[in-house]
């Protein structure tokens, strides 16, 4: 399995924008599909966005579609989320997250569905984000 570290938590105000950074070690993350989770207090985790190798082949949540974006740089192995507009409700612990292609059904199916495959992940410990002012 790969291992995911995550960066670029931090606390922002809202309307504010944060880029955070998932870096993968011990396999190539070309292999993967890639997602983000968050998991706000008292809630369950949910899957933001997950990419199955291309742009064209994206999966956004309502929450965040028009205000985020998912993309992987394969020369140095990491995963960025690009968070425009954030506001409070964005406030949560963000997780990236792989799954082998020989895995893989369709990303919405990654993003929806993790609780259900959660054995074939791999996690990272996560970054905090937090919106106020």
């Amino acid at each position: 399995q790969v291992q995911l570290v995550e960066s670029g938590g931090g606390l922002v105000q809202p309307g504010g924008s944060l880029r955070l950074s998932c870096v993968g070690s011990g396999s190539t993350l070309g292999y993967y599909a890639v997602g983000w989770f968050r998991q706000a207090p008292g809630k369950e985790r949910e899957g933001i966005s997950c990419e199955g190798g291309s742009a064209a082949n994206t999966y956004y949540s309502e929450s965040v579609k028009g205000r985020f974006t998912i993309s992987l740089d394969s020369a140095i192995n990491t995963v960025y989320l690009r968070m425009n507009n954030l506001q409070p409700e964005d406030t949560a612990v963000y997780y990236c997250a792989a799954v082998p292609f020989s895995a893989l059904t369709t990303v919405q199916t990654m993003c929806t569905q993790h609780q259900k495959y959660d054995g074939i992940y791999s996690w990272g410990k996560g970054t905090l984000v937090t919106v106020s002012s």
